[in-house]
């Protein structure tokens, strides 16, 4: 989508509020353009007014009198048309701005995984912060000024051309050179602008990384590094945004140049008419008063522009990197998908290939089965393929051969929210939201009775300690509040997907950022939300899957070692290695 398909996609639904503005646009400038006229009248009547008292002591100044009502009340209608021009703009500027947000939010809610794999929080985040507030100041105060402008510059030439042909030529005559210098500012100021904003977003990017990782940096001593990388950024940034505001800063006084320049072709060729073209001196200099304004109305159009290109360039940079967002296919869904109750029979992975980097594959002709209620445990190094495995669960990706199948069907034939209402999911690092507790327990799902709630508190071992707050349930909690320990929080996760009841449950690492104590207390929680569901369980610490069904060991994509904890014990295999020498340091 071009970017002004873009923005007529959001004005559209308010054509009639367009068309007001339109019309108040195209009276205001009528009423400017009219006004010239009654100037150079006053003029005339003031000057025969004046030649008439100087010679006869006695003269009526009622025509000049009556000239200059008419440009009062010419200014009062002015005033009131651009008065409700610029109400209802602001009108429509928030309304679509505000549906351009919501169409955002909504567009970033359905797209996959892989986008936000591939792209900063904080270039993701830019566009809600400086790219629409740049596509809102410039709807605001400088459509507007545009169309006002363009109108503007219409009128002029249509009441030069019927007032004097010779003088509109005049008027007109360095107007190409004009032009010619402002395409060519304008071009580069463009160019500079956009990398202004991508380079922006990239140091958006930066900077919420670093926050978040503060504590590592300072634990480890990498706050001028940091710093270091901060201005490399900032430096670009700096860079593309000077060269940009020396382009865009050029237009105004060159364009204000040519004004002056072509206000004194006017007099001058005003000047040459009056006294060589036999024209009466009176008219002859409301004349050149008319077309001295006439000139400074037209190139005022090209000027306001020309100030206020900054803005607009930033806000179609704005448009096309929100398009750059909207235009990215949401997640796949094949046609004729069907919906599924759960796990009856078995979860199969079939000769599956995937790759998150083409020629770089992860998983090379991956084939297990979990049986419904089995505990299947992944293992294995890190890079293996462990979590890869969670994510083509979850469709998060889609493989890219081979096949996924829940009781025989691919899941690539069920909709996404059948399937995903059916798959819970316990993450190595626990997700809270904003609210309270209990928000964060019924996060999905917040219709369930109270009694189901606390009972999903107390299977995953979390209900105890939050009675013993203040508030209880209803404690005011964040992603970084200091009351919780990681492993409280985790605990809280696995509450929150016990009380969806899933029939497939993953669970990754969900005990290896904790103590052993608390460990203790997630392995039982854990025991509790696996019994009688099918489970993939994705560990480091291998005595918390010990009792698992299956075990399947994964390295660099393959899987070199599969059987019970006994069995692959018995092998004497990668497995048997990986176990005692984590037995030996625990």
């Amino acid at each position: 989508m071009s970017v002004p398909k873009f923005f007529w996609f959001y004005l559209r639904a308010y054509k009639l509020q367009l068309l007001v503005i339109t019309v108040a646009i195209i009276f205001s400038t009528y009423l400017q353009v009219k006004a010239p006229q009654y100037t150079g009248k006053a003029i005339e009547e003031l000057t025969k007014y004046a030649g008439t008292y100087f010679a006869t002591k006695t003269a009526d100044k009622g025509p000049f009198l009556s000239v200059i009502k008419l440009l009062v009340g010419l200014y009062v209608l002015n005033w009131i048309a651009m008065f409700v021009q610029n109400i209802l703009m602001s009108a429509v500027t928030g309304k679509s701005t505000n549906k351009m947000r919501i169409n955002l939010f909504k567009k970033l809610e359905k797209m996959t995984i892989q986008y936000f794999d591939n792209h900063q929080d904080g270039e993701i985040l830019s566009r809600f912060t400086s790219d629409l507030d740049n596509i809102s100041n410039t709807m605001n105060q400088a459509l507007i000024q545009v169309m006002t402008n363009f109108s503007m510059m219409i009128g002029v030439l249509i009441m030069m051309f019927s007032e004097n042909v010779q003088m509109s030529w005049a008027t007109l005559a360095i107007s190409p050179v004009a032009i010619l210098i402002s395409a060519y500012i304008i071009k580069q100021a463009e160019k500079s602008v956009a990398v202004q904003q991508e380079n922006v977003g990239k140091l958006n990017g930066y900077i919420n990384e670093k926050i978040s990782g503060q504590k590592v940096i300072i634990t480890n001593g990498l706050e001028d590094e940091t710093i270091e990388g901060f201005e490399v950024l900032n430096k670009e940034v700096k860079k593309a945004t000077f060269k940009g505001q020396v382009y865009s800063g050029l237009l105004f006084p060159t364009m204000q140049g040519i004004s002056i320049l072509n206000t004194a072709i006017v007099i001058f060729f005003g000047g040459w008419l009056v006294l060589d073209g036999g024209m009466d001196k009176a008219v002859g200099l409301g004349l050149i008063v008319m077309f001295i304004q006439y000139s400074q109305q037209f190139y005022m159009p090209l000027t306001q522009i020309s100030s206020q290109f900054s803005m607009l360039q930033l806000a179609f940079t704005g448009a096309r990197r929100l398009n750059e967002i909207f235009v990215v296919d949401d997640e796949f869904e094949r046609p004729n998908t069907t919906s599924i109750n759960g796990v009856n029979e078995e979860v199969s992975l079939e000769n599956v290939n995937f790759s998150y980097v083409e020629g770089k594959p992860v998983l090379k002709n991956v084939n297990l089965k979990a049986k419904k209620g089995q505990m299947v445990a992944l293992v294995g190094p890190t890079g293996s393929g462990k979590t890869t495995v969670m994510n083509l669960l979850n469709r998060f990706y889609n493989v890219d051969s081979g096949a996924i199948k829940i009781d025989g069907q691919d899941i690539r034939d069920i909709s996404l929210p059948s399937l995903r209402s059916h798959i819970g999911i316990v993450l190595q690092e626990s997700v809270l939201f904003s609210g309270t507790i209990r928000d964060n327990i019924v996060f999905g799902n917040r219709d369930v009775p109270e009694e189901n709630m606390i009972s999903a508190a107390k299977q995953a071992n979390i209900h105890e300690f939050i009675m013993t707050l203040d508030e209880g349930y209803d404690t005011k909690i964040n992603d970084e509040n200091s009351v919780f320990s990681v492993g409280q929080k985790q605990l809280i996760s696995i509450a929150r997907t016990i009380l969806t009841d899933p029939s497939l449950l993953i669970l990754d690492e969900a005990t290896s950022n904790v103590d052993t104590v608390t460990e203790s207390r997630i392995q039982k929680a854990m025991e509790n939300i696996v019994k009688g569901r099918t489970s993939f369980v994705i560990a480091h610490r291998l005595k918390t899957i010990l009792n698992a069904d299956y075990i399947v060991v994964l390295n660099q994509g393959e899987i070199i070692e599969e059987g019970t904890h006994e069995e692959l014990i018995a092998a004497k295999g990668f497995y048997a290695e990986l176990y005692e020498n984590q037995f030996v340091f625990e």
